[in-house]
């Protein structure tokens, strides 16, 4: 968007202000509404928005189309589902020159939900859930015997946000 230097503050403040990702207020509206509620029907979008129900659907679809909303997930209650111990598992390569392969060897291990690239001493944080104690004793031996690492777990007492 160019604004030209010699209009006033009033004139700009009429038109929408776009991120550098290209997307303006309503559409930010629309991403914390389907990030507090994936099920969010497009009248409760379109409402919440000051949008038509079908600008509303317009907006998603692009949002879609563009990548910004890659999926809609369920929030699941892990303790009632049989998971009640997520933890993180740092994980320090022993071997540097073979750091990369790591995230696809770990990739397909039940019980390994995301890993993440982190900056600092180890190279990944792993998220991991799984039903006892034992059954992370479990999952660590196989992360040792899946690749050369050395890791440090963190068990998750409570979720706040």
């Amino acid at each position: 968007m160019s604004v030209q230097n010699n209009r006033d503050d009033k004139d700009r403040a009429d038109e929408p202000v776009t991120s550098s990702a290209g997307i303006d207020a309503k559409d930010v509206a629309i991403l914390n509404l389907l990030e507090a509620d994936g099920r969010a029907t497009l009248s409760q979008l379109a409402k919440a928005t000051g949008l038509s129900v079908s600008a509303a659907q317009s907006r998603v679809q692009k949002l879609e189309k563009r990548g910004i909303i890659r999926g809609y997930a369920a929030v699941i209650d892990y303790e009632r589902s049989g998971l009640p111990i997520s933890a993180f598992v740092s994980v320090t390569p022993l071997d540097y020159t073979r750091e990369s392969e790591i995230p696809n060897k770990l990739h397909d291990i039940d019980g390994i939900i995301s890993c993440y690239s982190v900056a600092g001493a180890p190279s990944f944080v792993l998220l991991v859930r799984v039903a006892s104690p034992s059954k992370l004793e479990e999952l660590l031996n196989l992360i040792h015997r899946t690749v050369p690492v050395s890791t440090e777990s963190t068990v998750i007492l409570k979720t706040y946000f």
